[in-house]
């Protein structure tokens, strides 16, 4: 029966909405449209969603309009309709919420709105001035919530007692706090430890702040004031690593930093993400040596925007809007500080001041980081704003537990089409980072209430994830570490197989016990076979090749034959006398890896020989490149394997400047991959292809790779949702471990 028929003869339709629709302001929505179109019926939560029953002449109407107007911060995945008896009620009212075994999500916390922040300098305003003001359609939402239902008393909220105004708020089906569980005035809500003036005479002044922000704790200094940047780098013992820069408004941005619309679109979005653009060079030098692009954010909380506007008005810079630095508080591998307590302990050797506040964050997390590559949004770290946001999945699949790998680690649980990826952990080498690891896992396992049939985990028999799922003693899977990178692409665009895919990362435990990391697989289903790899090189030093390019360079002038320019050619590194002879002997570990591949290029340039943090020697070689350049004969493909000594040599005889050299490294390499994927896809008749793995966060090679690809017939497929590093590969574990457990039902079915 069709919804208009279903209006003209009276008759009641009952709706189901699920998706993100809870703790966002839904049914004062649905009671405004309701009201309007003259309806009456009802509207309230329930475990699955929003339950809403309507009757009236114009109840089709409702119907089409309801996922137009929706409130920002909602998500609707489905609505289904249903025809029932008439109640013959004219009256439309906001009914209490029904219980029951939950299926609905938190939303993630986003950006002050517009509406709050008009309140929060109006002086005429309750929430003048107020660092925690908020409404159904912004402030913190995961960060707080301790479990679902998503109500005050199940948040970090519970501890503070509504005023009157609030509680008149909260209860009012008109108002944009109707049911906004975060809602807090000057009267009755959290407090700041220190002023906002004396913050903005800190920061003015040179000095260090540690502020409370959503996620946990972030350090600001003047982003201008080299002296405070470098004092901070010293402070937190962090080299080279490049920091965040926060703008106050979009046009300030623009002094320091060049964004299309696109980039622009991103920086002023909900989630408020890290955006790395193009730096004009005004800001301290020290915040991003030797790169060419920059993290900027726009102001996340109330507190930002307050903290900008007093260093605007009491300390103006000449021709110049503020800008800070904004840099998560933590120490090289441990999870960014939550705690008051621990912050003021450990903190303290760091910043000049330290702000507190008496809200409990529940749930760390770090600023998400985003770039955009080809037009389209590109993670490099998914974290605040958009974590809990699922994935969708074209399937129902059993509830799964996936753990991910021991560098950028993320966990994923499914939950029937839906795959729910935590936020960033980091990296699992301390045992604060494994902690905050477990509390991940209970945490999305509790507030999703789900029991997983199985954990998955990487094929790496000593990672800490590992260890983790065998010490649950649930079912395990173990799935190869570039089969789920590859995997967890094709499950964002919902393929199957059978794909071709370019894995091109680090390090990944290989099927065969190597050192994977130059991958070309073919998959389909729960299955791959590995169709090629670069071709191995020797890892001397073993696992410090990865902290040392010299060594991977040194390893290619071997592999050239030139290991007696080796001891010269890096007198700086005094093991280089040993290392000629060191290659010569058998038995040497070798690596098929992309990521050393860069060291390679990046040592035999001269641009970095010893790396303070991961990732460095190709950030600085790639923030060289302005237009990538092709040696026609710069590679060869034998056997499946693609080798790029030919090109390598050009760098060591012609000895161009770092400049040329990495132009010619990138637009290579990108041009030997497509040449080797469409190889592949004449091989095997398969033109679609998944790319992914950490050397895809490298915009040159991406971009280059996906043109390429698509001027061959093929269809190219990038990360969009998640990162192509690490902080996708739980996604993948979970989808081939999905297929795996439907492909055996399937089998059980027909015996």
């Amino acid at each position: 029966m069709s919804d208009q028929a279903t209006a003209r003869d009276g008759r009641r339709l009952r709706l189901h909405v699920r998706g993100a629709v809870q703790g966002v302001g839904f049914r004062p929505y649905v009671y405004g449209l309701a009201t309007r179109y003259r309806l009456g019926g009802f509207v309230a939560n329930d475990p699955n969603g929003v339950l809403i029953e309507v009757e009236g002449e114009r109840a089709s109407d409702f119907v089409a309009a309801l996922p137009l107007e929706k409130p920002p911060l909602a998500r609707i995945d489905e609505i289904s309709v249903q025809p029932i008896g008439a109640a013959a009620t004219e009256e439309f009212s906001i009914r209490a919420s029904e219980q029951g075994r939950v299926s609905t999500r938190i939303v993630a916390d986003a950006a002050t709105c517009q509406e709050c922040l008009s309140e929060l300098f109006d002086p005429a305003s309750r929430f003048h001035r107020y660092p925690f003001i908020n409404c159904t359609h912004c402030g913190p939402r995961y960060t707080i919530a301790e479990r679902l239902p998503y109500d005050r008393p199940a948040t970090a909220m519970k501890p503070f007692a509504m005023c009157v105004a609030c509680a008149a708020d909260y209860a009012d089906p008109v108002s944009r706090r109707f049911h906004a569980e975060a809602i807090a005035c000057p009267r009755c809500g959290p407090r700041l430890s220190h002023g906002i003036a004396e913050i903005a005479a800190a920061v003015a002044g040179g000095k260090i702040v540690a502020i409370k922000g959503l996620g946990g704790y972030q350090l600001i200094c003047d982003a201008r004031n080299d002296a405070a940047v470098r004092q901070l780098r010293l402070r937190k013992q962090r080299d080279q690593k490049p920091f965040a820069v926060m703008a106050g408004t979009l046009e300030a941005a623009a002094e320091f930093a060049e964004a299309d619309a696109a980039e622009l679109a991103l920086l002023e979005s909900l989630p408020r993400p890290i955006v790395l653009l193009t730096s004009r060079g005004r800001l301290a030098p020290s915040i991003a040596p030797e790169l060419a692009r920059i993290g900027v954010m726009l102001p996340v909380a109330p507190l930002h925007h307050l903290i900008f506007d007093a260093l605007n008005s009491a300390h103006p810079q000449a021709g110049e809007s503020w800008a800070i630095v904004a840099t998560s508080a933590n120490f090289s591998g441990e999870p960014l500080l939550i705690d008051n307590r621990e912050a003021e302990q450990r903190l303290a050797g760091i910043a000049n001041l330290i702000v507190t506040h008496d809200r409990d964050i529940l749930t760390r997390a770090d600023d998400s980081v985003t770039a955009v590559v080809a037009g389209r949004t590109q993670f490099i770290r998914r974290a605040r704003g958009y974590v809990p946001e699922p994935i969708r999945l074209t399937r129902s699949v059993a509830p799964l537990l996936a753990v991910g790998g021991a560098l950028k680690s993320t966990v994923t649980v499914t939950r029937g089409n839906e795959a729910f990826v935590s936020q960033h952990i980091g990296d699992l080498d301390t045992a604060e980072s494994v902690r905050f690891f477990e509390e991940t896992v209970d945490h999305l396992l509790s507030t999703l209430d789900v029991e997983p049939v199985a954990l998955i985990h990487d094929l790496h028999p000593n990672m800490a994830s590992t260890r983790f799922a065998e010490a649950r003693g649930n079912r395990l899977i173990a799935v190869q570490h570039h089969h789920a990178h590859a995997a967890s692409v094709m499950a964002e665009h919902g393929i199957a197989g059978p794909v071709l895919a370019l894995v091109l990362d680090g390090f990944g435990y290989g099927s065969d016990g190597g050192n994977w990391g130059g991958e070309l697989l073919a998959c389909e289903g729960a299955r791959f076979r590995r169709l090629g790899n670069l071709a191995p090189l020797k890892m001397p030093g073993g696992d410090r090749v990865a902290r040392e390019p010299w060594r991977m360079a040194a390893s290619v002038l071997h592999a050239l034959r030139r290991g007696d320019a080796i001891a010269s050619r890096f007198a700086a590194q005094p093991p280089a006398v040993r290392l000629s002879a060191l290659l010569e002997q058998s038995g040497m570990p070798t690596t098929t890896s992309a990521g050393r591949l860069f060291d390679a290029a990046a040592g035999l340039l001269g641009v970095c020989t010893v790396q303070s943090y991961e990732g460095e020697a190709a950030m600085k070689l790639e923030a060289r490149v302005r237009k990538p350049r092709v040696v026609s004969d710069g590679w060869v493909i034998e056997n499946g394997a693609l080798s790029l000594l030919p090109l390598l040599d050009r760098l060591v005889v012609d000895a161009p400047d770092p400049t040329d050299g990495a132009e010619l490294f990138h637009g290579t390499f990108a041009a030997a991959c497509v040449d080797w994927i469409a190889q592949a896809a004449r091989e095997t008749g398969l033109a679609t292809v998944a790319l992914s793995g950490g050397c895809f966060l490298n915009a040159s090679l991406s971009a280059g790779i996906s043109r390429g690809c698509i001027a061959a017939g093929l269809t190219p497929l990038l990360p969009r949702q998640l990162p192509p590093n690490d902080g996708g590969l739980s996604l993948g574990q979970a989808w081939v471990a999905a297929l795996q457990l439907l492909e055996h039902q399937g089998l059980e079915g027909t015996a």
